[in-house]
């Protein structure tokens, strides 16, 4: 497996058909940060690992502690306006805070959010993340949504490591009142 556009695993099922919503449980959230760490682990493990607040920092410890990795840190990018199902969107992803990564100067950054959706705020984070002087920077989602997907190019060509794609929303367990709704948010 490569180390550019490592799709982990792809849903081929009926949640991958269609724009229908997928609920993901902590089974399916283990297996996917388990089959992530595995890939990053043959590509050389980061020093450190920086979630996209807010629904990265769970995906992101699973993962640092897969990995080994003590060093965990958040950037708070959002880009939808609020968490309901197909919430609208800013017009770019917003950043607050960008001085909570600390010192990353010179190190191997690994960026993990739990979903991309257009793909704007994982790029936007990995772009703060460039600028801020990491010397690698790769990044890692649980789900991309290509429903949505607006990058210029295919998401595994953008996202190195990718749990699984599907074409709809996505409920993450941790979502606790917005599964009990139905609709959901990510």
């Amino acid at each position: 497996m490569n180390t550019r556009a490592a799709t982990v695993t792809s849903a081929d099922g009926p949640a991958a058909q269609g724009n229908r919503i997928r609920h993901l449980d902590w089974d399916d959230i283990q297996a996917q940060a388990a089959r992530i760490a595995a890939a990053v682990r043959t590509a050389r493990a980061p020093q450190t690992v920086v979630a996209v607040v807010r629904g990265g920092m769970v995906p992101a410890v699973l993962l640092a502690h897969q990995l080994g990795i003590r060093d965990v840190r958040a950037l708070e990018v959002t880009h939808t306006v609020d968490d309901s199902a197909n919430a609208a969107k800013t017009t770019e992803p917003e950043v607050r805070n960008p001085a909570s990564l600390g010192g990353i100067d010179g190190l191997d950054v690994l960026v993990v959010d739990d979903v991309a959706g257009t793909g704007q705020a994982l790029a936007s984070a990995v772009r703060i993340v460039e600028q801020a002087g990491a010397a690698r920077v790769r990044s890692a989602v649980l789900v991309v949504n290509e429903a949505n997907w607006t990058g210029g190019k295919p998401p595994g060509e953008t996202v190195t490591w990718i749990g699984e794609t599907v074409r709809g929303w996505v409920v993450f367990p941790w979502e606790a009142s917005a599964a009990a709704g139905a609709e959901g948010a990510s």
